[in-house]
């Protein structure tokens, strides 16, 4: 078992304290907070080993897991890999793209695996059709959140947009070419809805909308492609499969037919895959493990937490 310490005990690291704590693939040797008084807490309640220092923590594990705010990202991650330990770290991966390739470069430099905490890629909907999203060409994407004061400190964009954009990226084989976008602040000092055009090299457009002031939550994404349309509900984990081929000559009473103008028919069929019950968060920390035991490309690497990032912040340079 990888030993393993988390850095960063708010409402997220905390949840990753308890997961690493029930994961077969890591001993949980401990946390550091910045709050003392935070740390201390946590340590009463739940009994985890508190160290009183980030060097006292890097030292003691083999896997540090960072769930810092954003800012401090780089810093520590700088420190744990320079003393050789594997990174996990929470989206998106730091404040700056400069920061992310110098991370990418350490990691290389000292053989240490990353890992970036984009967890929609582990999302039951996602994982269940992501091998039937075949060269998409127009995606559309609904990120919908009620207003939670927590991450306000950051865009929209990077507090939720950036989760499909990765998942976006994760799909399509081709560069982007061009973003524009909007933005607006309604009750934040930073955009709090936002929209956003990606055009990709190869023709294919995403359109993505997030927004943390709205009155219900939703996280869905569309993905259209040649003879088939994909829908992923990442809030309620479902996932939707509607294909077309060449009609039979004589179909079913039941089939579904549509006829273009020039008269050629395509069966309407619906193909959806079983959504397996899953803990995302565990799944993508216990991925990460067996890439370090077999020293294999992370699910989700720095090089991905990277490219998400130069998109998110393309997206956001639009508002100026």
């Amino acid at each position: 078992m990888l030993k393993a310490g988390v850095l960063g005990a708010g409402h997220l690291g905390k949840i990753h304290l308890r997961l690493l704590e029930q994961s077969n693939s890591y001993e949980l040797v401990g946390f550091y907070d910045a709050s003392e008084t935070q740390a201390k807490a946590i340590q009463a309640e739940f009994g985890y080993t508190l160290f009183n220092s980030v060097d006292a923590l890097i030292d003691a594990v083999d896997v540090v897991d960072i769930v810092t705010p954003t800012f401090a990202h780089f810093e520590v991650a700088k420190k744990a890999i320079e003393a050789g330990k594997h990174v996990f770290i929470e989206k998106p991966i730091t404040n700056t793209v400069t920061e992310a390739k110098a991370l990418i470069e350490l990691a290389n430099t000292y053989k240490v695996k990353g890992q970036v905490g984009h967890v929609e890629r582990f999302n039951p909907a996602f994982t269940a059709v992501a091998e039937k999203i075949d060269n998409p060409m127009f995606i559309e994407a609904h990120r919908l959140a009620e207003f939670n004061p927590r991450g306000t400190d950051v865009p929209v964009v990077l507090d939720l947009m950036i989760h499909d954009i990765d998942a976006i990226l994760s799909v399509v084989n081709s560069e982007v070419k061009y973003i524009s976008a909007s933005g607006v602040s309604v009750i934040s000092d930073t955009p709090d809805i936002a929209n956003a055009r990606i055009e990709f090299e190869n023709g294919c457009v995403a359109n993505l909308t997030a927004s943390r002031i709205s009155l219900k939550n939703m996280r869905k994404v569309r993905f259209f492609q040649r003879d088939a349309y994909i829908s992923v509900d990442f809030y309620e984990k479902k996932c939707e499969v509607v294909k077309m081929k060449d009609a039979p000559e004589e179909p079913d009473d039941f089939a579904m037919i549509l006829q273009n103008a020039e008269g050629v028919k395509k069966q309407i069929y619906f193909d959806n895959p079983d959504v397996p019950c899953n803990n995302a968060i565990l799944d993508e920390l216990d991925t990460f493990a067996q890439a370090i035991l077999q020293d294999t490309t992370p699910i989700v690497s720095l090089t991905h937490g990277k490219k998400a990032l130069e998109v998110a912040l393309q997206v956001i340079a639009c508002f100026k």
